[in-house]
């Protein structure tokens, strides 16, 4: 694995390509020109039982290989298909169908490409729903005044194929019955046996399991009313910021992928990841990033700029009230109990204050240095140099960051096969009725593209930054106005300043680059150059 060489499988050699995939390769063009893959042998239909057979994907024919608990993971990725023979002309990159603008233009195009191809279709929404049914009548049967309530992202559409259904349960016990339940769900065959697992020890006791039909995770709770109002909130600023959740299902596949988004194993949570890009928002530079004109991938490398290389989390914590600020965690650990601490990726609950949601991530560094690294590769890629690479006409600028598993692929055939309709027109079902727009209605500032006249890509800098000529001055946008928050306002306290919020340097005038210099549009928005001919020296 990561070296370069070949293998043969079933007389054909094949490229020995490494898990994250070079800048110069080849392998990462349009994917539906070859063939898709199909589904796996379990993907089956039985007719008129309402119930499909249980998935098995590409464990099939394999009885001595291990299954997968995250079929998303492209962890050994390339080297999986030769191991596998399930190569068939996949790449990785089934939304792309098409070729794209060059630059920052296409890396735009292509977001909404796979946004629409990951957003959750109908047929996918009905088999959850089934999920839901058949759990809700176990409890039901159990405790017939028993209110079953969903929340997480399945209540709000920012869910990805594999992601998991959270379940809270309310009702009165003297004690939670965490393990009554999880004998019903063994005893009707809900639950996938060596999957359910009680974790009573937690912060909040919870099941989780994963149904025998659908190998849908879902993770159940009692009496837990925060979640349900952390969806509403979630479907609030979705309300706000309509490229919220084009953003956020980019970064939820990117971390997936890399098992980087579970909490309990050190990564960030979709709760926690939401909360940094509604920050990363409110505290924009630019005051119309709530407008649908917005160029989604400068936006994304400036996330990946921000949160890979410029936050300190050291001293800086993220608040979301009051429209949003940076907070010193000195001023924090003064009102924390003796002996507590703000953790690393200190994130103040806007429902709860006192409540950390980054507390268990401890594997943030890890995010960081994940973010670090896909700045670097996006800003090289929509860079102009990047128009010499060979082949770039037909490459996946999203590609060199995030791939779909064939598996993931496979397995979205084998739902929409089983409960997708014949009438249906396949439409994602994304519950955003705003619509980013196309590359050609991106308006001079937000598209970020120089003048025909003009030698360079232009490309706003950090949100912390506010012109290149006077960037060690504190941002004025380092607060945002409370009216513009959701949330109901509250008392003000102490706030970070602006070279505590970031590392140190981060403010500095950038390294030198080839033709650097700044444009500035009708509106008089100053719109300073982040991208140039060259990366900076070392990267």
């Amino acid at each position: 694995k990561g070296q370069s060489g070949s293998s043969t499988t079933n007389g054909c050699t094949l490229p020995q390509q490494r898990d994250f995939i070079p800048l110069e390769t080849n392998s990462n063009h349009n994917n539906r020109a070859g063939g898709r893959g199909g589904v796996g042998e379990g993907g089956q239909h039985q007719q008129g039982s309402g119930v499909a057979v249980l998935w098995r994907g590409l464990t099939d024919g394999h009885p001595n290989k291990r299954k997968r608990d995250n079929k998303a993971s492209t962890f050994g990725f390339n080297s999986s298909f030769s191991n596998t023979g399930a190569y068939d002309g996949y790449t990785g990159t089934p939304w792309k169908d098409r070729n794209y603008s060059e630059g920052i233009v296409g890396l735009h195009e292509e977001i909404n490409d796979f946004y629409k191809y990951i957003s959750p279709r109908p047929e996918e929404e009905k088999m959850r729903l089934e999920v839901v049914d058949r759990i809700k009548g176990v409890i039901n049967d159990l405790w017939p005044s028993a209110e079953v309530q969903v929340f997480g992202s399945f209540s709000t559409g920012l869910y990805l194929p594999t992601s998991d259904i959270d379940l809270v349960v309310f009702g009165k016990w003297e004690t939670l019955p965490l393990w009554t339940l999880e004998e019903a769900l063994r005893k009707r065959n809900v639950a996938d046996e060596n999957s359910i697992k009680v974790l009573d020890k937690a912060t909040v006791p919870i099941i989780k399991l994963t149904d025998s039909f659908t190998e849908v995770k879902v993770d159940i709770s009692f009496n837990v009313k925060s979640g349900v109002k952390a969806a509403r909130l979630i479907k609030e600023f979705k309300e706000k910021y309509p490229v919220l959740p084009y953003l956020v299902l980019v970064l939820k596949q990117f971390l997936l992928q890399r098992d980087l988004n579970e909490v309990f194993t050190g990564g960030i949570g979709s709760y926690s990841l939401f909360l940094m890009a509604v920050s990363f928002l409110q505290l924009h530079y630019r005051e119309d990033v709530c407008s649908p004109n917005i160029n989604i991938g400068v936006l994304l490398i400036e996330f990946f700029e921000l949160y890979g290389r410029h936050f300190n989390y050291l001293k800086t914590g993220i608040r979301i009230k009051d429209g949003g600020c940076y907070v010193a965690k000195d001023e924090v650990q003064k009102t924390m109990m003796d002996g507590y601490r703000p953790s690393m990726l200190y994130i103040e609950d806007p429902l709860q204050p006192d409540n950390d949601v980054g507390r268990s991530s401890y594997g943030a560094m890890q995010v960081k240095q994940a973010f670090d690294y896909a700045y670097v590769v996006l800003n090289h890629a929509v860079s102009p140099i990047a128009k010499y690479y060979p082949n770039n006409d037909t490459e996946s600028i999203l590609g060199r960051i995030i791939r779909v598993t064939q598996e993931v692929d496979e397995y979205r055939e084998w739902i929409r096969k089983n409960w997708g309709s014949p009438s249906q027109n396949d439409l994602p079902l994304n519950r955003n009725d705003v619509t980013l727009f196309e590359s050609q209605q991106l308006d001079a500032c937000n598209n970020n593209v120089a003048d025909d006249d003009d030698d360079v890509v232009v490309l706003p800098s950090a949100p912390n930054s506010k012109t290149s000529s006077n960037s060690s001055s504190p941002s004025p946008s380092l607060r945002s106005s409370p009216s513009s928050s959701p949330l109901s306002p509250s008392s003000t306290s102490t706030t970070s300043t602006s070279s505590d919020a970031v590392s140190p340097g981060a403010l500095r005038s950038p390294p030198p680059r080839v033709h650097l210099r700044a444009a500035t549009c009708r509106r008089r928005c100053f719109c300073p150059l982040m991208l140039s001919v060259g990366l900076p020296s070392g990267l």
